[in-house]
C-alpha cells in the first residue's frame, strides 16, 4: 500500500520534529525525558496536524521502544490486551492512544494497572481540553502538555524537507515549484502540517511531467488542491495580511461597504477560521462595552458560521459584520487592562493590603491578614469605601468609560458615584 506523504515523513528522532520547541527543543521537558530514557505517560493536546503523532513516533524512534497506535473510540479492549501482552514480552511499549478523551471505563480500568507498573507508556492524543474531557484517573497518571499550532515558516521547512528527502519524499522526482506555492500551502492550512503535506502530495502526483520529466507546480494547481483561492500571487503574501487588517479597520471605522468587501475577499479565499477569529477579536476590542449585547450576537454568529461551514457561513458572518460596523464603539476595556498589564510588567505591583489578604491559613490572624476587612454586602448598594489597591498604586485609575452608548454611560455614572463616596 502506498502510504501518504505525511505518514512517510513522520520523524523517527526527537531532533527531527518540526515545531513544539517548548517541549522537544534541546533542554526542554520531553527532550530531557527522551535523552534520560525516563519516560512517563503523557497527554498531548492541541489542534489537528500539529505533531501529536509525530512526537509519539519520534519518542519511540529515539528510545528504540516498541510503538503501537490505537484509537480510544474505535479500538476494543481486546486490542489493548494484545498491546499489553506484547509489553509483557518486550518490556515496555509506547502506546499512542488517539482520541484519549473517549476512553470508556472498562478500557480505562484495564489500562490503569499497566500504566502504574510502567509496562505501558501511554501517549494520549486529543484535540479536547484534557482538564475537562479526560477522566481524573488517567490525568493523575500522566503529564499534560499543550501543543501549539505550527507557524508558516515551520510548515514551509517541513514542505522543503519533503521535497528534498530521497527516501520518503520527492527527492528523486524533478519537481519545479513556484515560490508562491509553498508559502500558500503554509498559510492557508492554518498551522496543520498534515493538510499541507497532503496538498503538496496531491499537487505532485496529479500533475503530468513535461517532455523533460519535470513536474511544474503552479499557484493555480496549488489552489485546486486545497480548493481555496489565493488572495495574492506575490511571494510574501502581503495582500493576505493587508486584507485582514483592512477588514478590522473598516469595521472600526464604521464603513459597512468596505467591511463587506474585505469579508468577501476572505470568504472567497476560504479563510473561515481567520474570519471568525478576527470578528471575535474586533467585537471585544472595538465594540466592547459600548454594545455588550452586540458582542454576544457576534459570538453566536461565529459559532453558527463554524458549524455551517462555507458557503452558508457567509450569512451569519454578514449579519455580524453589518451590526458591528453600525454599532457604537468603545475600546475602554482593552485600554484599561493594557494599562494594568503595563504596570505589572514594570514591577509596579506592591503588597496586597492586609485587610484583603487570605485569613484562612494558620497564623494569618497573627500576621493581621483579613483584619479590618469590611464586607460590602453588609452596606447599602453593596459598596464600602476601603483601599483595595497596593499602597504604591492606591490612587491609580485604569478604566475610563467611553460614553458612546447608554450602557457605558450607565457604567460612567456608577464609576463616578463610587469614586466620589
Amino acid at each position: 500500500m502506498n502510504k501518504p506523504l505525511a505518514y512517510r515523513m513522520r520523524p523517527q528522532s526527537i531532533d527531527h520534529i518540526v515545531g513544539q520547541e517548548h517541549l522537544v527543543g534541546e533542554g526542554k521537558i520531553i527532550w530531557r525525558m527522551v535523552k534520560a530514557k525516563q519516560l512517563s505517560s503523557m497527554i498531548l493536546y492541541g489542534p489537528p496536524g500539529i505533531g501529536k503523532t509525530s512526537i509519539a513516533s519520534a519518542i519511540a524512534g529515539s528510545t528504540k521502544y516498541a510503538f503501537r497506535k490505537l484509537n480510544a473510540a474505535t479500538d476494543t479492549k481486546k486490542d489493548l490486551q494484545i498491546v499489553v501482552e506484547e509489553a509483557k514480552m518486550s518490556g515496555s511499549v509506547i502506546l499512542l492512544l488517539d482520541e484519549v478523551h473517549r476512553l470508556d471505563k472498562p478500557k480505562q480500568d484495564f489500562l490503569l494497572p499497566h500504566l502504574e507498573n510502567g509496562r505501558i507508556v501511554l501517549i494520549g492524543a486529543t484535540t479536547e481540553n484534557p482538564y475537562i474531557s479526560i477522566h481524573p484517573a488517567i490525568r493523575s497518571r500522566s503529564q499534560i502538555f499543550e501543543l501549539k499550532p505550527l507557524t508558516e515558516s515551520q510548515i514551509t521547512l517541513a514542505l522543503n524537507r519533503a521535497l528534498e528527502d530521497k527516501e520518503n519524499g520527492f527527492g528523486e522526482t524533478s519537481v519545479i515549484i513556484e515560490k508562491d506555492v509553498l508559502h500558500y500551502f503554509s498559510r492557508v492550512t492554518n498551522g496543520d502540517l498534515r493538510s499541507a503535506l497532503n496538498a503538496l502530495e496531491l499537487a505532485v502526483k496529479s500533475t503530468e511531467p513535461d517532455d523533460n520529466g519535470d513536474i511544474h507546480i503552479t499557484l493555480a494547481i496549488a489552489e485546486e488542491c486545497l480548493q481555496r483561492k489565493a488572495l495574492t500571487h506575490d511571494k510574501d503574501g502581503d495582500a493576505h495580511y493587508n486584507a485582514i487588517s483592512a477588514f478590522q479597520k473598516s469595521i472600526r471605522g464604521s464603513d459597512v461597504h468596505a467591511a463587506l468587501h474585505y469579508l468577501a475577499r476572505l470568504i472567497e479565499a476560504g479563510e473561515l477560521i481567520i474570519i471568525c477569529r478576527r470578528l471575535m477579536v474586533t467585537a471585544y476590542e472595538d465594540i466592547g462595552l459600548a454594545n455588550p449585547a452586540g458582542v454576544a450576537r457576534v459570538v453566536t454568529a461565529v459559532q453558527a458560521a463554524e458549524k455551517m461551514g462555507l458557503p452558508e457561513a457567509r450569512i451569519p458572518l454578514a449579519n455580524a459584520v453589518i451590526e458591528m460596523c453600525l454599532s457604537p464603539k468603545s475600546n475602554s476595556a482593552i485600554s484599561a487592562v493594557d494599562k494594568a498589564l503595563a504596570d505589572v510588567r514594570e514591577g509596579k505591583s506592591g503588597d496586597v493590603p492586609d485587610h484583603l489578604k487570605d485569613s484562612h491559613y494558620k497564623g494569618a490572624k497573627e500576621l493581621g491578614s483579613g483584619v479590618g476587612y469590611q464586607f460590602p454586602h453588609n452596606f447599602d448598594n453593596h459598596w464600602v469605601k476601603q483601599q483595595y489597591l497596593p499602597d504604591n498604586l492606591k490612587n491609580k485609575e485604569y478604566y475610563h468609560p467611553v460614553p458612546t452608548s447608554k450602557f457605558e454611560q450607565a457604567l460612567l455614572k456608577q464609576a463616578q458615584k463610587f469614586n466620589n463616596k
